[in-house]
């Protein structure tokens, strides 16, 4: 019985995630289970039913849990210092409380706590995940600042350093990727603090431990040192971005995954394509050992782009000796719509999967409302 119960409330857990615009889709293995089991224990699988991406005070989801303010106030704040929930908390108001996500999410703030078992397998299931659930890109890619020409228009929400200067708090966090790829014998050089966390994500991370503050001046130099190393800039797909990834190709597991298919391109959302000059191309082959996604080719001993592979990154333009690469904008037809916020993109992305229409967001607002004047009550 006891193992009929366990089972039980972890497929509702899972069903529960999988509604969430990043989902959680099912696989015959049953390995999305495996991971729920060592994240959360039964009580915390059972709370976390009662958690939305509405944040709400602890008395509002006791409410719907069944149980005292007190305890699901206590219970809350251990989950949120776990990575199970997003807690955002403020001087004027009580601590207020969000479901997590796998990706990005839960996985992400377990980066302290990863093991070999743990490691393989998240990436058994991660390559389900983003061919399951990822119907429109979660991730943008911006180019690298040295990249950009004076003559392209780029938009403030396509250069990093931009995306910098107009944050009041900055974190720095380990790679998780680097860094599990590292603890199983493989990965690269590329540093492994290199993950920038902005605005109300910065308090997140401070609060958990998951990273340590820094100023804008050392943000800047890890942009640098990116780029020295040959790493993507991934900002969440959204104008004000919640953080910025400096990933590798061989240990992102978003990058690792999308270079598998013909198309990465249609994987992230990027505005720019490189285009390389025959005529001052000599063939050097510089730019294929920097393109992330296998988009280059030499063709009778010049550089050939296919922009179905090419993600906009710049890596390539960087360290072309003969500057015949350049980065070009996209045609206004093919340029990404990219969404305001964090919160416009999860909306298109539960559409897109099918998971929340306009009028279900709207009714979970309506009833969060009522169920905070109930609890009032």
């Amino acid at each position: 019985m006891i193992k009929e119960k366990s089972e039980d409330i972890y497929q509702r857990l899972a069903r529960h995630l999988d509604d969430l615009p990043a989902g959680l889709p099912a696989t015959d293995s049953g390995i999305e289970l495996k991971l729920l089991r060592r994240f959360f224990n039964e009580n915390e699988a059972a709370l976390a039913l009662h958690v939305t991406l509405i944040p709400e005070e602890a008395r509002v989801i006791a409410y719907r849990a069944k149980i005292s303010t007190t305890e699901a106030g206590r219970r809350l704040s251990e989950m949120a210092s776990k990575g199970l929930l997003y807690s955002i908390t403020s001087e004027k108001k009580p601590p207020r409380y969000m479901i997590n996500q796998m990706v990005i999410g839960i996985w992400e703030f377990h980066v302290n706590d990863l093991d070999l078992k743990l490691i393989r397998d998240m990436n058994e299931y991660s390559e389900v995940l983003i061919k399951e659930a990822w119907k429109i890109p979660q991730l943008r890619t911006i180019p690298v600042n040295q990249s950009i020409s004076p003559q392209l228009q780029v938009s403030t929400y396509e250069r990093a350093e931009e995306l910098l200067r107009r944050q009041d708090k900055i974190v720095v966090a380990p790679c998780i990727c680097r860094r599990e790829k590292k603890m199983a014998g493989e990965g690269c050089q590329a540093p492994e603090e290199a993950c920038l966390i902005l605005g109300k994500a910065a308090d997140y991370y401070l609060r958990n431990g998951l990273g340590r503050a820094i100023d804008l001046a050392e943000a800047e130099a890890i942009l640098r040192d990116a780029e020295k190393a040959g790493l993507v800039l991934q900002p969440s797909n959204a104008e004000r971005a919640a953080n910025i990834c400096c990933c590798c190709g061989c240990c992102c597991a978003v990058l690792r995954n999308i270079k598998k298919y013909p198309r990465p391109v249609d994987f992230v959302s990027s505005p720019f394509y490189a285009h390389s000059d025959e005529a001052l191309c000599d063939g050097c082959s510089v730019c294929l050992e920097r393109c992330p996604m296998d988009a280059i080719n030499l063709e009778s001993g010049f550089s050939v782009v296919n922009r179905d592979r090419c993600i906009g990154c710049g890596l390539c333009i960087t360290t072309c000796p003969t500057k015949a690469l350049e980065l070009i904008r996209k045609p206004e037809i093919e340029q990404p719509y990219v969404p305001k916020s964090n919160i416009e993109n999860y909306i298109r992305l539960a559409k897109k999967r099918g998971k929340l229409s306009n009028t279900k967001m709207l009714m979970m607002q309506i009833k969060s409302k009522f169920d905070r004047l109930r609890a009032r009550q």
